[in-house]
């Protein structure tokens, strides 16, 4: 057990992340420490991805024709390096929405929150 462990420990860290990121997003009410959450999730998604494409052995993808190699596949790599780019416009959208519902509400609690557009749905007549 503890060899597997030793070997695969890469995935012990994902799975670590992930669980992490999703307590974060669903314990907490703040919305900025909902948006860390999720981007260490995502982070998770990123090494998991990574470690799959790599194998034990393997060697960049140059062909040289003297040699026979094991070729790693470079594709999940240039897919996570596309994935990073758009994690950081994602994250950097959510913290401009958090910007605006903070100059609309004057909080980023998620109760909060809530509780105001309750109140507001009230005091227009919405509920009946």
């Amino acid at each position: 057990m503890s060899s597997l462990i030793a070997t695969h420990w890469n995935y012990l860290v994902v799975v670590a992340l992930m669980l992490i990121g999703l307590y974060i997003v669903m314990s907490r009410q703040n919305l900025v420490k909902k948006l860390i959450g999720l981007a260490i999730f995502q982070t998770a998604l990123f090494l998991l991805y990574i470690s799959l494409g790599r194998i034990s052995g393997g060697t960049a993808p140059i062909i040289d024709a003297t040699k026979d190699y094991t070729y790693s596949n470079p594709l999940p790599h240039v897919l996570i390096l596309t994935a990073i780019v758009v994690g950081v416009a994602t994250t950097a959208l959510g913290l401009a929405l958090i910007l605006r519902i903070n100059d609309a509400f004057g909080t980023i609690e998620e109760d909060e929150i809530l509780a105001a557009k309750d109140a507001d749905r009230k005091a227009h007549g919405g509920d009946e």
